[in-house]
């Protein structure tokens, strides 16, 4: 008699698992120093922060696995070229690290190594260096993070001659991407991150037990100025590491219901999309996974979509715009920009609030549906906290200089190299003023409900 393991799916339709109903609900927030000024503070704060969220997930009956949780931060520079010293790597003036996830198995952990430092070869790219990451699993994880662990490595990676921010970037997405592709026969390979702007540390651990996993986190040299994290809590999904939060850039508390149409129209329409960017598209072909988390899939849409050459604002009103068509008092030239962008994409309609970083800019928008809660603080020293509920961490209410929250449809950011601070309102002045939207539409679009009866080309009665 066949026995089948229970604790996790064999295989993606066993039983009544089916990987299209994957949904998780969670808690997220993010800080961050508005000048771009980098601090350990930060992320012990950021740390503190995610403790403070674990009653938005869940706990296994081990009392140690948790469902998820994560820190995506800005690439903290001064730490990684003090680690890259001491390990004698020479890093380029443009540089990245990657976060690996690799199998157990010693030969297909060397086999996918082998292939990301091929691919990443292949874009003309360098390899500086691999390090293994310092963990501590057996203080930090219960026995099913254990059982699921994998193995943990930095690949340091210098850019090519000529290269610059963005083409270091997509270089990195389509080698990760072709990485991805070349092994599919080993379910523990994964890339959390693989960016010269930020790094992911995530995985199957309490938030409090996250800075003991990863003793990187507890190192007074590591700094950052941004801060995205994330408590997951697994409505119906399987706990998973690499489906632990924040993904490379976002971070999303609530659920795509249109998920499985969005998915498919992401596929349908994977031919058509077309950019000078990139040489070869089938490189990056299919631009969204099937098989993991729908917060997973909308991830993959935006790096692509970044990939190509959209702005991230303008990426992420594709996916996720306000409640516009049937707005009066919306602007007109607004209203044209969601208008005309209406036509690439369908909305991934939550509920849904989602934080994101590229580096540079700190973001959160909710869907036109605001189920989803998204405080934000503003203190005098130039932090700012966004997070599902006030009180992360503790702050005195004098130094206070601000607070709201973010209404249905809204989205807010930080330019941490500016250090401005982005309201909605100025978000969408940038959005519409980017292109004559309202011009084009205007020449050029045909409504169908415009269009009056040709008496010619009129079909017959079907009555004859």
């Amino acid at each position: 008699m066949k026995v089948c393991d229970v604790s996790q799916p064999t295989e993606l339709t066993q039983g009544l698992y089916r990987p299209e109903f994957e949904r998780d609900n969670c808690g997220f927030g993010l800080i961050a120093q508005m000048d771009g000024k980098p601090s350990h503070w930060l992320v012990k704060t950021a740390i503190e922060a995610l403790g403070n969220l674990t009653h938005r997930g869940a706990i296994g009956a081990d009392g140690k696995t948790g469902d998820g949780c994560g820190l995506l931060l800005k690439k903290p520079d001064s730490f990684f070229k003090a680690i890259a010293e001491e390990l004698g790597f020479s890093l380029a003036q443009r540089y990245a690290v990657g976060m690996v996830f690799l199998s157990q198995d010693d030969t297909k952990a060397q086999l996918a190594q082998d292939a990301v430092t091929a691919k990443l070869i292949e874009q003309g790219l360098q390899i500086a260096g691999w390090r293994e990451v310092p963990v501590e699993p057996e203080a930090a994880c219960g026995q099913e993070a254990l059982r699921l662990l994998p193995k943990m490595r930095h690949v340091f990676v210098n850019a090519g001659e000529s290269m610059d921010d963005a083409a270091f970037e997509r270089n990195l997405y389509i080698a990760r991407r072709k990485a991805e592709k070349a092994i599919t026969d080993d379910k523990d390979f994964y890339i959390p991150s693989l960016s010269s702007q930020v790094v992911s540390y995530k995985g199957l651990v309490m938030p409090s037990y996250l800075p003991v996993f990863y003793k990187d986190l507890s190192d007074e040299r590591m700094e950052t100025a941004i801060c995205v994290f994330h408590q997951r809590f697994s409505t119906n999904t399987w706990p998973q590491w690499r489906l632990a939060q924040p993904f490379r850039y976002l971070a999303h508390n609530g659920e795509i219901n249109t998920v499985q149409g969005n998915r498919n129209w992401a596929l349908a329409r994977g031919a058509k999309f077309a950019t000078s960017l990139i040489e070869n598209m089938e490189d990056i072909r299919p631009l969204v996974g099937t098989s993991g988390s729908d917060s997973s899939s909308m991830d993959n849409m935006l790096e692509a979509l970044l990939a190509g050459g959209v702005s991230m604002f303008r990426a992420m009103r594709l996916l996720i715009p306000p409640a516009w068509q049937n707005d009066p008092t919306m602007d007109a030239d607004l209203k044209a920009f969601y208008d005309f962008n209406s036509m690439h994409m369908e909305p991934w309609d939550g509920p849904a609030g989602v934080v994101i970083t590229d580096g540079r800019y700190a973001a959160c928008t909710l869907d036109r549906n605001g189920l989803r809660p998204a405080r934000y603080v503003i203190t005098k020293d130039r932090h700012i906290t966004l997070a599902s509920e006030v009180g992360v961490y503790n702050y005195q209410p004098e130094d206070v200089v601000e607070k709201g929250r973010l209404k249905p449809g809204q989205m807010l950011a930080v330019d941490t190299q500016t250090g401005e601070l982005l309201m909605p309102e100025d978000i969408n002045n940038m959005l519409k003023k980017a292109q004559p939207y309202r011009e084009w539409l205007d020449n050029n679009l045909q409504r169908l409900h415009d269009t009056e009866k040709d008496d010619e080309h009129t079909l017959p009665s079907i009555q004859g």
